[in-house]
């Protein structure tokens, strides 16, 4: 399909952005500052935020607007270009205060990596630019009710501009986006990603997301009917998997920083837990949990697959930072990106199940108690690890290692 309409941006009347002016980060240090002081201030309410299903509207705009969701803009555009360690260590800090507040700006940062990797520069001077001025964008990617994995929502020519039909569902962050961006299909089966505007006429968001775990990241449902989308508000999409790109690998480092920092959360729980309420078991012979000889080497046992877990969690952001710093990524280094990222989210899979669990084996009965709301940790982790399935990411890795099958490149991956 060939894009019609002038190589210029506009914001549309229906998005007021006059009183966006968010903090400009400008070095990975101060990113990492802010994110931990911003975790700081999230995670006092987390638990009655999940237990109440509280969304979480101002602390979403202290989120956007401390800079923190524009830190992936290059800096030739006006950004801080933070690494992509930088990048999962913020997702991370701040998952561990609240996982669902950590995930709803995934899409916004796999958005702006759609942009740069396929956008015009005239699309990244505008997306970009908003992106600095605080503007969330959100995701209508997944559809169900099929089971062909195959895109129904439909970009169809009109005048000279656009209309999108269809129907959307886990979709992260739209509820609190001023942009959607929105992946269409043409009479061709070429995709694109369409960003459209929160507030156009025909878009309608239901806030039905009803998953045990990840409560009030709004992946709930959208609806189009007939919405007008200008030209240059349209993105390759399908070109950017059809060549070597970071694209994939980058949307899973996203995930991988998401369950590390869960896994954070309900490791330092349990840590707390222990020292001040848990009593030790009866034939331990000791005063105390915290001496508890069967209990030391449980703990001892999660550090170690922590550490590890972040360990190539930093080591798969520095494979995606060697990749990006390419002009023309081969299918050799995407690859190699892919599989490094592929092993990171094999452990902080894992990880994140086992220190949820063992936070309550580790704790006792008392820690199931309601109002504690404890069990959102490992409610959390099992539904957003659900994403994409970690036996494939064995088999992955295992058929490049031992056969040099190259992974396919897709972003569940």
């Amino acid at each position: 399909m060939e894009l019609k309409g002038e190589p210029f941006m506009s914001a549309p009347a229906v998005l007021d952005i006059s009183q966006r002016s968010a903090h400009r980060i400008a070095s990975d240090e101060e990113a990492l500052q802010l994110a931990q002081r911003l975790a700081a201030d999230f995670a006092p309410d987390a638990a009655r935020r999940d237990r109440e299903r509280i969304l979480p509207w101002a602390e979403l705009e202290s989120f956007s607007q401390s800079g923190l969701w524009g830190i992936t803009v290059p800096r030739e555009f006006g950004g801080a270009g933070v690494s992509h360690v930088t990048l999962a260590e913020v997702i991370a800090t701040i998952s561990a205060a609240d996982g669902s507040l950590a995930q709803i700006p995934q899409n916004h940062y796999y958005a702006l990596e759609v942009l740069r990797v396929g956008g015009s520069e005239a699309q990244k001077r505008f997306f970009y630019g908003l992106a600095l001025d605080g503007v969330r964008f959100g995701n209508a990617l997944a559809e169900i009710g099929h089971k062909d994995y195959q895109r129904r929502t439909r970009l169809t020519p009109e005048g000279k501009g656009y209309r999108v039909s269809g129907q959307k569902f886990y979709c992260t962050g739209a509820l609190y986006a001023q942009w959607i961006p929105t992946l269409v299909v043409d009479d061709n089966q070429d995709s694109y990603l369409a960003f459209i505007p929160r507030h156009s006429d025909g878009v309608e968001i239901t806030d039905d997301w009803d998953g045990f775990g990840q409560r009030v990241t709004g992946s709930g449902s959208v609806s189009f009917k007939q919405v007008w989308v200008e030209p240059e508000w349209i993105v390759p999409f399908k070109a950017s998997f059809d060549r070597p790109t970071s694209i994939g690998p980058f949307a899973q480092l996203l995930h991988c920083a998401i369950d590390s920092g869960q896994a954070r959360g309900a490791y330092q729980e349990t840590l707390h837990y222990v020292r001040e309420h848990a009593r030790p078991w009866i034939d331990a012979g000791v005063d105390k949990a915290s001496r508890d000889p069967l209990l030391l080497e449980r703990v001892g046992n999660v550090q170690v697959r922590l550490r590890a877990a972040d360990a190539l969690l930093h080591r798969a952001g520095r494979v995606l930072d060697a990749l990006q710093q390419q002009a023309f990524p081969d299918a050799r280094s995407v690859a190699e990106a892919s599989v490094a990222v592929a092993e990171a989210k094999v452990l902080t899979t894992e990880v994140a199940l086992l220190a949820g669990n063992q936070l309550f084996e580790l704790s006792g009965t008392s820690a199931t108690l309601g109002d504690r709301n404890l069990d959102r940790y490992w409610r959390n982790a099992r539904v957003h690890t659900l994403h994409d399935p970690v036996r494939w990411k064995f088999f992955a890795v295992g058929n490049y290692v031992l056969n040099d099958v190259l992974p396919p490149r897709h972003g569940a991956l």
